[in-house]
């Protein structure tokens, strides 16, 4: 199945190390974070759910609910997090889904053939409220995933759904953004009273709108 930006997230019920949940459900009103691991008991899959547990307080105060997935069972969930626990000196504070029969991986297409028949790509889905994939990612096995950007790139996506700004190259939380095209430059300064710059006419920027 090929899933595109705006495409509704596919529903599924899945059982988790936090009991059986149906995904939309359990979603709710927040945006979700659903990210693959190739295995259980992978070094670079260890350091990702340690990194993840340690920054849940910051997908937290975004409203962002974390889920991860791998084609292992519940049994192996479970005793796999003890050494994530152990080893990334965290707790694992989300849920894991298990998907031995690769149900979810493949309504997600997480199997890449090319790359590895069995075992699932690090694919990243960011969900918002309305249960429309917002972001997608895909990093090869062997390559480590950087949760500072995805935080970086939900704070964008959060903007940008309520203003009408995009951000540019490099943007963090709480520097200047673009203001879309679609804005009349005359019409900026009752939009946006912060104040603006044309740098060109199709580049304008003012400071970030909701701080």
């Amino acid at each position: 199945m090929t899933i595109r930006l705006g495409d509704e997230a596919p529903n599924f019920t899945a059982e988790t190390t936090e009991g059986t949940l149906d995904f939309h459900e359990w979603l709710g009103n927040s945006w979700g974070i659903l990210f693959s691991h190739p295995a259980d008991y992978t070094p670079v899959c260890t350091t990702e759910l340690g990194m993840a547990s340690k920054l849940k307080h910051e997908f937290d105060k975004r409203n962002v609910k974390m889920i991860a997935i791998s084609v292992d069972g519940i049994e192996d969930h479970k005793s796999w997090i003890n050494d994530i626990n152990e080893t990334q000196h965290c707790t694992v504070n989300f849920p894991l889904i298990a998907d031995p029969d690769k149900k979810v991986a493949n309504l997600y297409d997480m199997i890449h053939p090319n790359a590895n028949d069995k075992m699932t790509v690090r694919s990243v889905f960011i969900i918002g409220p309305d249960k429309k994939v917002k972001l997608m990612l895909t990093y090869p096995a062997s390559t480590g995933r950087n949760f500072q950007e995805l935080i970086r790139v939900i704070d964008s996506l959060q903007l940008t759904s309520y203003y009408s700004v995009a951000t540019p190259v490099n943007w963090n939380n709480g520097e200047d953004c673009i203001v879309i095209n679609s804005i009349k430059t005359e019409d900026i300064p009752a939009k946006f009273p912060k104040g603006h710059k044309v740098i060109k006419h199709y580049l304008r920027t003012t400071p970030q709108p909701n701080l």
